[in-house]
This record gives structure tokens, sequence and C-alpha cells, in this order.
């Protein structure tokens, strides 16, 4: 078989993480590192080569600049250009971020990338569409982790409060990685019951779906501002993403896809569920929303046109 080939570029805290989730999961037979810092990035090469010594099989890592890219089947954007600062959101970070990824991707295309572009780079939406103009590619091969997360996080609270293993929860989030996203709470159940019947049927009470909602949404800045980052949760999507892809599994998830006419938009892209295989985005899943939910998606799909205006 190919020998499955990531390259992961940038090697701050995302990106070191996602290395670190590759490694334990085993999930690619050669892991690329890219880094300006090249003495961090050689650091962090040796220790998850020691890392990789404890796991099953042999995963070769090594590092690269990003334009020795011809044989790499997916790319992982994690770069960033600083922390954020306090009051900021991530649609404050694009400038800085999309001067780098204007720097990295022509370079990439010109030296022979043929592979999947997967974007975590904040604002992740916005990124992911400058990525897809830039690279040319047909936008199945393109994507970015979208409110997979974001997802991840909403069914966890759920769980908890349920006392159901959220993979038996079916809710999730669609829109802009940020202040904008919203749960779809009329496709969202546990096993085909609504999530307010089977809360009261069990504990007598109805939830509260906008404030668990919000804690969702809220997560990721609570745990920046607690710590100065977030990493693992993001790993464990990256990580989860490119599982699906090198697997073919069909599944459906919550990622940012470039859209051409799907919930009547182009010229974006979002959050939305999307078949998974080798090639890609399969298909994206078009889901009739109630009348809240559709100007929700409306709104949070301008948030994302206003600042990819702001691309130039």
């Amino acid at each position: 078989m190919k020998p499955r080939k990531v390259m992961i570029i940038g090697a701050g805290n995302v990106g070191s993480a996602a290395a670190h989730a590759f490694v334990n999961q085993n999930i690619c037979e050669e892991l690329v590192l890219v880094d300006l810092n090249t003495e961090r990035v050689e650091g962090h090469r040796k220790d998850l080569a020691d890392a990789a010594a404890f796991t099953h099989g042999m995963m070769k890592i090594s590092v690269r600049e990003a334009k020795d890219c011809r044989d790499i089947d997916i790319a992982v954007i994690t770069v960033t250009a600083g922390a954020l600062k306090e009051g900021q959101t991530r649609l404050d970070e694009l400038k800085s971020t999309s001067r780098i990824i204007a720097n990295i991707v022509p370079d990439m295309m010109a030296n022979g990338f043929e592979g999947i572009f997967l974007v975590a780079a904040n604002p992740v939406d916005i990124i992911t569409y400058q990525v897809w103009q830039l690279s040319g590619l047909p936008r199945h091969r393109v994507l970015g982790t979208g409110v997979w997360l974001d997802t991840t996080r909403l069914r966890r609270l759920l769980s908890e409060q349920l006392d159901v293993a959220p993979q038996s929860i079916d809710a999730f989030v669609l829109g802009e990685h940020g202040d904008s996203q919203f749960p779809v709470w009329s496709h969202s159940s546990v096993y085909g019951k609504s999530i307010n019947a089977y809360s009261k049927e069990k504990f007598g009470t109805e939830f509260d779906l906008k404030e668990i909602g919000d804690r969702a949404r809220d997560t990721g800045f609570e745990i920046y501002h607690q710590k100065g980052c977030t990493e693992y949760g993001i790993a464990g999507t990256i990580v989860e993403i490119c599982r699906n892809i090198f697997s073919g599994s069909h599944r459906a998830l919550a990622v940012s896809c470039v859209l051409d006419g799907e919930y009547g938009k182009r010229g974006i892209a979002i959050g939305v569920p999307a078949v998974l295989a080798q090639d890609g985005v399969k298909e994206i899943i078009e889901l009739s929303l109630n009348e809240l939910e559709q100007e929700q998606f409306d709104a949070s799909a301008a948030v994302i046109a206003e600042n990819i205006t702001h691309l130039g």
C-alpha cells in the first residue's frame, strides 16, 4: 500500500499537538513538519520520534520546507501569526494569517502539490476559501476543520447533561467557526427522539437549548483565556478528519466547505455537514432548516462573505 504522508505546516501549539495525536493514533506512515523556527521544529521531530518508538508499527518523522510537497497526501495548515489579545475574536487574525497563506500556498502549487488541503488556521472559513482560491484545486480537495470541534463540544455537553454517550447523540453546529455559529436543534436527537423530549422523559424538565449552544460556542475562548491557547481538541479534530479521508469512510462531519449553490450560497466556505472520502469532500448534505435556523445561516454566511472581501 502506498505510504500515507501528512504535512503539518506550523509547529506551534496546534501543529505540535496534532503531530503528537497523529503519532499516538498511527494515522499515517510519514509525518512531515514545517516551521520557520528550524531549531524548534527539529526538537519536535526528535521528541515525536521518541514517542513513535512506543507505538505499533513504524512512522517516519521528518522536517521539510512547505514547497517540498509533491508526494504529500494531506497538507494541514495550522500557521498563525501570534496569540489573540484580550477582546479579540478569530476574525481579528485574518490579516496576519492571510498574509502567511499568500506566501505558502502558491509556492506549494508551483512545486507540484497534488494532495488535499486541510485548514485549521483561524479564521478557518475565510482562510479555507483563500487556500481554495490560491491553489486552483477543485473545491472538494480544500476543506477546513470548520465547526466539527464545536459540534463535538456540543455533543459532549449534552452527554454530560443527559448521561448518554456522545456517540449516541446526533446534534451538530452549522455556520462560521466563530460567534455566528448555531446549533441545528431541528435535526438534533438522541436516537431519533428530540433532545428536549428525551430530557423531559428522563428528568421531567427541558433544557435551556440556547444556554447549551452558547456554552459550546464559548468553550474555546474559555480555554484560551485560561491556558493561553487551545490545542488538544483541535488536534483531535484534525486527526479525525484525516482518518476519515484516508479510510474513505463516507462519514459525514461538519467541516468548512466551499459552496457552489448549496444552501443558496456561493463565494464562501462555511461549516456544513459533508461526506468525506479518499479524494476529500464527496458530498455536501443540504438540510431543510426551519425559519430561525435559515436566518442564522444567512447571517453567518454574511459575516464570512464580508470578511472574504478583506482578502483583496
